[in-house]
């Protein structure tokens, strides 16, 4: 439908725009609601995004941004391997490998044509951390491999189903190489679903109003993004601005810290990207692929300009970035790179940090940037399966200039939920006996920083291969304009027989019976100067037992009344 002039009518393209995040939202409660992962029914470790048939982003789930990013690059490589021309109804894609687009091994994504009238005019994409895709340790994230190999099942872009046929073969090959077969192929069959669902919402659009005129529309949202994206960015002071952090250790040498450095540059409408000055390639599993950078930088991008700006390609047109060959941001394959989350958000928050100066209003202070994750397998009590489960854990925001950090809560790029006790303890013999929040974590300022979380769970009845993959154990999230840092991570193993094991960061070890895992997530960082924090907020949050008593008065000069 077009106005009078012959442009299109503005109201058809939002009521357009819309249907389509409603549709992407749709196929998000799918995957949520039709898994059989915890990992995604709880955790909600999974996306979903349509596509044009160019493979540029057309809308976007409220999911995880690192897979909804790095679901691009999948696109590109599958158009690449199967031409458009080539596309039938029924044809069911599948990727995971990180070398040729992908992620890291866990991230399976699923992609489905959307055939109108014999032709395709969309694609529907979904992509889900799986709970086990074989590898060396239960749970596919060894933070102590040292080549990709060691990480799993690797999937190049390979077709599942064949206009309508599925290709038992690649399903026979996938179910021998994991541990927990039906929860792979349930969670899979979940994504083609919501997969299913977005090509019948598009083909029914298309029906509405026309597929030509739907993809002049497209077109036309993508174009106002860009322009809206560009015109945001020329708001922001032109230069370049410079931050580095550093991660704990890449899993193998525990004792070697790792510096990530970025220079971005805004000019003209366009961020750029440079990296130069970071740590080479890394032994352990912390490399990141450029999949995985792109995503760090787009969502910095949004984070950074107005969010009222529709999420599609368009937002991500200004970005470039230089990723050093052989640093750990662009590593030579086979390099490892199962636990490249913990890199994405240091990335993630360095480009953020950059902008604290320039842009103080707007940037908070690092925040604890961490996404524990405790991943348990082993043999089921009664001998008749294996159990492998894994659980997330956050830690508190950065504070920023109008207000104090978040508890507990997952920020840069990712976007899951915490497990749930009662979920932990139905998959697994394990039980939780304590779940709070960590007093006195959030780095004190003006606006104190998020607070992290303690939680301490206990094996029962067998013994597990246990992998923690930790971060800001050694450093901690800096405050900002005189504001103190948060409190680092810590985690401590308590065997049985009452002996303790300090876990550097990074570990995969054995629990049995009786042994208890403690752990600690890192605070936020506080924004601006102790002295200037209002008194009534210090007294609340030792009424609420966020910060105690004592550091009150010893951080803030504030007595308990």
């Amino acid at each position: 439908m077009t106005a009078g002039n012959g442009q299109l009518d503005p109201i058809t393209v939002e009521v357009v725009r819309h249907k389509l995040d409603g549709i992407a939202n749709e196929m998000e409660s799918t995957l949520l609601r039709s898994s059989f992962s915890p990992i995604v029914k709880e955790g909600m470790d999974a996306s979903a995004s349509l596509f044009t048939v160019a493979g540029e982003t057309l809308s976007q789930a409220c999911a995880v941004p690192i897979h909804l990013a790095t679901l691009i690059p999948i696109v590109e490589t599958l158009l690449r391997e199967f031409p458009l021309a080539t596309m039938r109804e029924g044809d069911v894609y599948i990727m995971n490998d990180p070398y040729l687009g992908g992620t890291h091994l866990p991230d399976i994504a699923i992609v489905v044509p959307v055939m109108y009238r014999g032709r395709p005019i969309a694609l529907s994409a979904t992509m889900t951390h799986h709970q086990d895709v074989g590898g060396m340790t239960p749970g596919s994230i060894p933070t102590n491999a040292t080549e990709i190999f060691q990480e799993g099942l690797r999937i190049p872009p390979l077709k599942l189903r064949d206009a309508g046929v599925m290709n038992d073969t690649l399903v026979k090959m996938m179910r021998l190489n994991v541990r927990i077969p039906d929860t792979l192929m349930g969670d899979i069959n979940a994504q083609i679903a919501a997969c299913t669902i977005g090509a019948r919402r598009i083909a029914a659009l298309a029906d509405a109003y026309g597929d030509n005129l739907l993809a002049t529309i497209f077109q036309e949202l993508l174009e106002k993004s860009e322009l809206m994206t560009r015109e945001a960015l020329r708001a922001i002071p032109s230069g370049t601005y410079r931050y580095h952090d550093f991660m704990d250790n890449d899993g193998i040498e525990l004792d070697r810290r790792i510096r990530i450095e970025v220079a971005v540059t805004v000019k003209d409408g366009a961020i750029h990207c440079d990296f130069t000055g970071s740590s080479r390639q890394l032994k352990g599993p912390f490399n990141v692929v450029r999949s995985g950078s792109q995503a760090a930088a787009y969502f910095a991008v949004r984070a950074l300009t107005d969010p009222s700006i529709p999420t599609n390609a368009g937002c991500f047109r200004p970005v470039s970035l230089h990723l050093p060959e052989g640093t750990l941001m662009n590593p030579k394959e086979p390099a490892p790179v199962g636990s490249r989350t913990a890199t994405i958000k240091r990335i993630t928050g360095c480009i953020l940090g950059a902008f604290q100066k320039a842009l103080p209003d707007r940037v908070p202070a690092d925040s604890g940037g961490e996404l524990l994750t405790l991943a348990y397998g082993g043999r089921l009590p009664d001998g008749s399966g294996n159990f492998v489960v894994g659980e997330m854990m956050a830690g508190g925001s950065g504070a920023s200039a109008r207000r104090d950090g978040v508890d507990v809560i997952e920020t840069d790029a990712s976007n899951c939920m915490n497990l749930p006790a009662e979920a932990l303890e139905m998959e697994a013999p394990i039980r939780v006996h304590r779940l709070a929040l960590r007093r006195d974590s959030g780095g004190v300022g003006r606006h104190r920083g998020g607070l992290g979380m303690v939680k301490e769970v206990e094996m029962l009845e067998v013994e597990a291969t246990v992998t923690h993959r930790g971060e800001r154990h050694y450093c901690p999230a800096a405050g900002a304009f005189g504001g103190g840092a948060g409190a680092p991570a810590h985690s401590v193993i308590i065997r049985a027989d009452g002996t303790e094991e300090v876990v550097k960061s990074k570990l995969v070890t054995t629990l049995r019976p009786g042994d208890r895992i403690i752990v600690e997530t890192a605070g936020g960082g506080g924004y601006g100067d102790p002295a200037e924090r209002d008194r009534d907020a210090v007294l609340a949050d030792i009424a609420d037992g966020k910060v105690s008593a004592e550091a009150a008065a010893r951080l803030y000069g504030t007595a308990a009344e």
